[in-house]
């Protein structure tokens, strides 16, 4: 979720490692610039795919992947009719990459939660050329178990995938960063 600076290169790194990705952007023309670029790139036409809500981009999802702008439009992807979390099913997992507020993580964490989902605060380091060459490092927060099944998926775009604690600890990382 998100095709910006960031997640355009995060995604494309989730694509080439073998993984089924739907994208979704608020801009649909990202999103179908996207797929056009990572078929080409992968030729896995059948795992490649593009959404017009969160909410048919997670379908099927264990693990969401998103990354935008701030605590509002972070918000504004995951939760309402149309958003993420009306879309995920049990026990899967949210990893927002957004650098966002601890606050807004918990607040979504607590959210996930009351809705038999997962959500970790996983803000990035690296920059966009971390993204692009796939070398970002990501400091996460939340729950343990749920950190476990993300990172090996994780590590497509990632060179470190760490866990630091309670939902927050991820965002706080990052201010201190």
């Amino acid at each position: 979720l998100g095709l910006g600076v960031m997640g355009y290169p995060m995604a494309g790194h989730l694509a080439r490692a073998g993984h089924q990705v739907t994208v979704y952007n608020r801009t649909a023309s990202k999103s179908i610039a996207w797929c056009d670029e990572y078929t080409r790139a992968t030729g896995l036409n059948d795992a490649i795919n593009m959404a017009l809500t969160p909410r048919q981009a997670v379908h099927d999802a264990e693990l969401v992947f998103c990354c935008v702008g701030n605590d509002d439009d972070l918000r504004s992807v995951v939760l309402g009719d149309s958003g993420a979390f009306a879309g995920m099913a049990a026990g899967s997992v949210l990893i927002d990459h957004t650098t966002a507020s601890a606050t807004v993580a918990r607040e979504l964490h607590a959210l996930a939660l009351s809705g038999g989902l997962n959500f970790l605060d996983a803000p990035v380091s690296g920059g966009q050329v971390g993204a692009q060459n796939g070398a970002l490092t990501v400091m996460c927060g939340g729950d343990q178990a749920a950190f476990e099944r993300a990172q090996p998926v994780a590590l497509a775009f990632a060179k470190a995938f760490t866990y630091l604690g309670a939902s927050g600890a991820g965002q706080l990382a990052k201010m201190v960063n």
